[in-house]
Formats: structure tokens, sequence, C-alpha cells
């Protein structure tokens, strides 16, 4: 394929192994406001999406989760993401591979920035990131819109027809098919919507070690 002008990586699930931990406490707080789920339904109907818009969804249903829902669940952060939180398996040779070919990357994330520095951070992987971080919070609508990839490719100077999104969540790959972006979609993880994300146009790969030869940099 034709190298990219900019590779712009989604936070977590693509840099952080943090859907399970994120989604096993959304279900608590949901069963608390009176909301049955399940982790599976979770991780399937709201993975990726800012934590605004899975209230909105829920709510339009006729549930009322509370004025200050996003903001305890914001409270929470540093406390679901204390201890267990792992970088994807080979994304640091992806890192590594993106910057040998000179190509400018950044992170777009429906999480805001502060909790990317608790994830990123647990993991090491904030010092590759630390300037280029941007959050749903910065746009009108996050995923699955195509706001925050245009958002950050206007910010790093680059067209979103030469720029490609590493997305592991269908609403991800919506918003990045949506931003007229090629996306390339992580099913590593073994509750990966695969009919999900080929449906929302995502090229589908399951091990990191193949995308450095789908970007065209390995």
């Amino acid at each position: 394929m034709t190298k990219p002008e900019l590779v712009i990586f989604d936070c977590d699930g693509v840099l952080v192994d943090t859907e399970t931990l994120g989604n096993q406490h959304l279900v608590k707080m949901l069963d608390a406001s009176g909301y049955a789920t399940t982790f599976e339904a979770v991780r399937k109907d709201f993975c990726g999406m800012p934590m605004r818009a899975v209230k909105e969804k829920i709510e339009a249903e006729g549930y009322l989760l509370g004025d200050d829902f996003v903001d305890r669940w914001y409270q929470a952060i540093p406390i679901i993401f204390e201890n267990g939180v792992e970088a994807i398996p080979h994304i640091e040779e992806v890192i590594a591979a993106v910057k040998k070919a000179e190509l400018p990357y950044c992170v777009a994330s429906s999480a805001n920035v502060e909790k990317m520095h608790i994830t990123l951070g647990k993991t090491g992987l904030i010092e590759h990131f630390q300037d280029v971080l941007y959050s749903a919070s910065m746009v009108a609508r996050g995923k699955p819109f195509p706001d925050l990839f245009l958002h950050a490719a206007k910010e790093m100077g680059c067209e979103p027809s030469r720029s490609v999104v590493i997305e592991d969540s269908v609403a991800g790959a919506k918003a990045g098919t949506a931003a007229g972006m090629r996306v390339f979609s992580y099913c590593g993880d073994k509750h990966a919507d695969h009919e999900g994300l080929a449906a929302a146009g995502g090229i589908l790969f399951d091990d990191m070690r193949q995308l450095p030869a789908l970007l065209g940099v390995a």
C-alpha cells in the first residue's frame, strides 16, 4: 500500500490493554444505576465511545444515570487502572517502525487526556505520545462521528485522505471511515467484534507484528 502521511492510533485496546478493566467497572456502575447489563453487552455496544455518548445512548432508552455519571466515571479512573494495565503485545515494535520511517503519528481517543496520561504512563508508552494526544473532549461529537479524527489530522497538518487510523472498536472504525481515512482494525482481543469491524470498513488484523507491513513501513 501507499505509505500514509499520518498514523492515528486509538489508545484503549490499541496501545494499552484496558478494555477489560474499564468495561468491568462500567458494568458495575450501570448495574448500580439500575441498568442491568453484562460485560459482553457493554463490550459490544459501547466500546470506543466517549462516556458522555454512552450516557446519552442509555438515557435515550428511558434510564436515568444521574447528572454526575460521567464525572463519577472519570473520578474512578485512577482506581480502575491502578493495577493490571499493560501495553498491547508488540505495539512497541509498531511505534519503532513508524518512527524509523519518520511518519508523523498521534493518538485520538474517546478518553480524556488525563486518563491517557494514566494508562500510557503505567506502560511507559507516554514518552512516545506526550505532545500528540487528542481527546473526544476537544470536539462536539465523539466516535462514531468523524470529528475527532478530522481534528487530529488538522492539528497534525495532514490531509484526512492521506491519514490512517488504527482502531479496535466498531465505533472507532466507523469514525475513521466517515473521516475518509483508511482504517486498520485490530481484532487480537478475544472479545473483538470481527463482523462489526469488517462491516465498518476496516481492514482486520489480529497481531500487531502485521501492522508495519500494512502501513508500508516494514
